[in-house]
């Protein structure tokens, strides 16, 4: 039986912004995400590529057009729901589509149960072989953080999912963003993550913030063996650590923004909290599974690590490296 957890905010919108070739939401069984709120706020608003949970005799239906077994990331969301533990719900006489009817002329009870994401949750984990997720806040706090990837759509086409844009992924939360120069060029997610600053690590050059030292740290370097990037980290994390200390959010980027940039923001945790090259590695990973710093970059955050803690502490030599 799978193990039943939280999903972070965060973590969701890293998940469906993950790519390979393409976004990784092209893939059937890439992810699974569930909406177990009423149909009439399903209609009005929902997560992109969210199916909706149907009910028949007051008992959830597992949804017949998913391979459970095989799907990576299973997660299911309610309205708010916080806590895996139970908690005090209010069940009314009538059903949920019924609240128009004053509800001053209805009896409630109160007695504990989980909240409907976790009630189903417990469900699907005897349908999965990976852990089953339960969005933290539910739906109410990510789409108050990600209101761009809410809609009212309810079928996706195959040509449509090869089609969707991923944003760059969320290093820290609504503070710094990892991407690509195509990213960093859009004007829309520009909009969207309200993107103050800019560090371009690439020969290209984008609209924003030209001839403004204040607001773009260009290092103009190649993607390539000989590439010395370490004598711009300390540059790199002051620059970013400034605009933290603003509440300006900053936007990392290279060419495809899995290589110069990915050793940027890792040099970057570093330094900001004080952790070691596997530590912060690990950390990047998992917002961004197609990280690939060239060998030369992980070789100088080796000696980034030294600097910063005075010996070597992370064996490069693993495969993950």
């Amino acid at each position: 039986m799978a193990d039943l957890l939280f999903c972070e905010p965060t973590e969701l919108y890293n998940i469906l912004n993950q790519v390979s070739k393409l976004s990784r939401l092209a893939e059937p069984n890439y992810l699974c995400l569930l909406d177990v709120r009423s149909k009439r706020q399903y209609d009005e608003s929902h997560v992109i590529t969210a199916l909706r949970v149907k009910k028949r005799d007051h008992q959830y239906l597992i949804p017949e057009s998913v391979d459970l077994e095989c799907v990576r990331y299973c997660i299911v969301y309610d309205s708010n729901t916080s806590s895996l533990e139970l908690c005090i719900r209010r069940q009314l006489e009538e059903e949920e589509e019924e609240e128009e009817v004053e509800r001053e002329d209805k009896e409630e009870d109160t007695e504990l149960l989980p909240g409907p994401a976790v009630e189903f949750g417990q469900i699907l984990i005897h349908f999965t072989r990976q852990p089953v997720y339960v969005l933290r806040g539910g739906y109410e706090c990510f789409s108050g953080m990600y209101h761009f990837f809410r809609t009212q759509k309810i079928i996706w086409m195959p040509q449509e999912l090869d089609a969707f844009q991923p944003y760059p992924v969320e290093i820290l939360p609504g503070r710094v963003y990892l991407g690509k120069i195509s990213q960093a060029c859009n004007a829309k997610m520009h909009k969207d993550l309200k993107i103050k600053a800019h560090v371009n690590i690439s020969m290209e050059t984008t609209p924003y913030f030209i001839g403004n030292a204040d607001k773009l740290l260009h290092i103009k370097l190649e993607d390539s063996p000989d590439t010395l990037l370490f004598d711009y980290f300390r540059h790199i994390c002051h620059f970013i650590e400034l605009h933290l200390r603003l509440h300006s959010v900053v936007l990392v980027f290279s060419t495809r923004g899995i290589s110069r940039s990915v050793a940027a923001v890792v040099a970057l945790l570093m330094h900001y909290n004080e952790e070691t090259l596997k530590r912060s590695w690990a950390q990047v990973k998992k917002c961004k599974t197609n990280m690939r710093p060239n060998r030369a970059f992980v070789a100088q955050l080796l000696e980034w690590e030294k600097v910063l803690h005075g010996e070597y502490l992370t064996d490069i030599s693993e495969p993950i490296y």
